[in-house]
C-alpha cells in the first residue's frame, strides 16, 4: 500500500509518498480502507517541525480519516466488513477525564496517522460514520469538530438562546458556527475578511466583526451584547487573543482554550475578576464523538469543506493550510 511519511526535518516538500506492506488486523483490530483524510493546523506543525514534537521517523501524518472496514480481527464485535467508520483522535480515550496515557496515543503524532491507503486500528478507536455524510465530510470530524463540540457542550454548556464568540473562520470556528445552529445558540464571529464574514452569515452567524477594521473587537462584541458579553468563547488564537476574549465574555461565563496561533502573555487577574471558567481543550473522548455524531445526523448537518485535494496532491493541501486562505476544512481524497 502507499502511505505518506514524515521522514525527517525539511517541511512540507520533504513529505514522502512511500510503499509499505499491507497491514493485517490482529485480535480486536479492524483493517480500514481509507477514503479521505482532513488536515488540521496541528498536522501541519507535525510535518513542518517534527523534531521538537518527538516524532519518530518514519511517521504517517494526520489525525483525521474516514473509510470502510475491509477486514476484522478475532473477537471484534463493534464493526463488521463494509461498515463506514471514522478514527478517534485519541485511540484510548473512551470516556471520563483525559489521562497522560490517553494523550500518548494520538494519531498522527505519538501514533501512526491516517494519510495512507489502509490502516489497522483497534475497534475501540473507531466510531460509525454519521448517516448522510460522505467520506470527505466525515473525515473532518475527529479533531476540529469534536474540539468545537467539547468546548460548546462539555465546557460551555451552551444551550438555546446563549451567545457564543468564535474567532476566525478556520476549521474549528466554522464547524462551531454550524454546531451552534444545531444547539440553537446565536454566534458572533470575527475575521479580517469581509468575504469570509459574508459566508459566515449564510451559515447562520448572528453578528460579525472585522478585527482589521475594528482592532478593539472585544469592545465591539460587548456593544453587540448590550455590554454584558457572550456566554461562551471558543478561543482558537492563544495568548495573543485570550485577553480580548476574556474581556468579551460575560461575568461568570466560560472560555474554551483551544488554539496556539498567536504568541503573547496573559494576566490571570482578568480571569479572576470576571469569575471566568477557563478550560484547556484537547479534542475529546469517544463518548463525546458519538454524541456529537448523533446530533449531526439528527440535524442533517454537513461540514463545510473549502477544497478536496487528490491523494497525489497532498503537498499542495498542506501548502494551502499554511497559506490560511481557506474557509472551513481542507481534505485529501484517498
Amino acid at each position: 500500500m502507499k502511505a505518506y511519511e514524515i521522514v525527517g526535518e525539511g517541511g512540507i516538500d520533504t513529505l514522502a509518498l512511500n510503499e509499505r506492506s499491507d497491514p493485517k488486523p490482529g485480535p480486536g483490530e479492524v483493517l480500514v480502507g481509507m477514503r479521505a483524510s482532513s488536515i488540521n493546523y496541528r498536522d501541519l506543525m507535525m510535518v513542518e517541525d517534527p523534531g521538537p514534537r518527538g516524532i519518530h521517523y518514519p511517521r504517517i501524518p494526520n489525525s483525521d480519516g474516514a473509510g470502510e472496514v475491509l477486514e476484522i480481527g478475532e473477537g471484534v464485535s463493534r464493526f463488521k466488513v463494509g461498515d463506514k467508520v471514522v478514527g478517534t483522535f485519541f485511540q484510548g480515550w473512551i470516556d471520563g477525564s483525559i489521562t497522560a496515557r490517553d494523550m500518548a496515543n494520538a494519531l498522527g503524532g505519538s501514533a501512526e496517522g491516517m494519510l495512507a491507503e489502509r490502516r489497522v486500528l483497534h475497534e475501540d478507536g473507531l466510531v460509525a460514520m454519521p448517516e448522510g455524510l460522505n467520506f470527505e465530510e466525515a473525515s473532518t470530524l475527529p479533531c476540529a469538530a469534536l474540539t468545537a463540540w467539547h468546548s460548546l457542550v462539555e465546557v460551555g454548556g451552551v444551550k438555546a438562546g446563549d451567545t457564543v464568540l468564535l474567532l476566525g473562520t478556520g476549521g474549528v470556528s466554522v464547524v462551531a458556527l454550524q454546531l451552534c445552529q444545531v444547539l440553537g445558540a446565536r454566534t458572533v464571529i470575527t475575521s479580517s475578511s469581509e468575504e469570509k464574514l459574508a459566508r459566515a452569515k449564510t451559515l447562520g452567524a448572528w453578528k460579525t466583526v472585522n478585527y482589521r477594521i475594528n482592532p478593539d473587537w472585544d469592545k465591539a462584541v460587548l456593544d453587540l451584547t448590550g455590554g454584558l458579553g457572550v456566554d461562551h468563547t471558543v478561543e482558537v488564537g492563544g495568548a495573543g487573543t485570550l485577553e480580548k476574549s476574556i474581556a468579551a465574555t460575560k461575568v461568570g461565563g466560560s472560555v474554551g482554550l483551544i488554539g496556539v496561533l498567536t504568541g503573547g502573555q496573559i494576566n490571570p487577574t482578568l480571569v479572576m475578576r470576571k469569575s471566568i471558567r477557563l478550560q484547556g481543550i484537547y479534542v475529546g473522548s469517544r463518548r463525546m464523538f458519538e454524541e456529537m455524531n448523533r446530533a449531526i445526523e439528527h440535524h442533517a448537518m454537513r461540514p463545510v469543506i473549502d477544497k478536496v485535494h487528490d491523494f497525489g496532491d497532498a503537498h499542495a493541501a498542506y501548502h494551502a493550510v499554511r497559506a490560511a486562505g481557506h474557509f472551513g476544512k481542507l481534505v485529501i481524497r484517498i
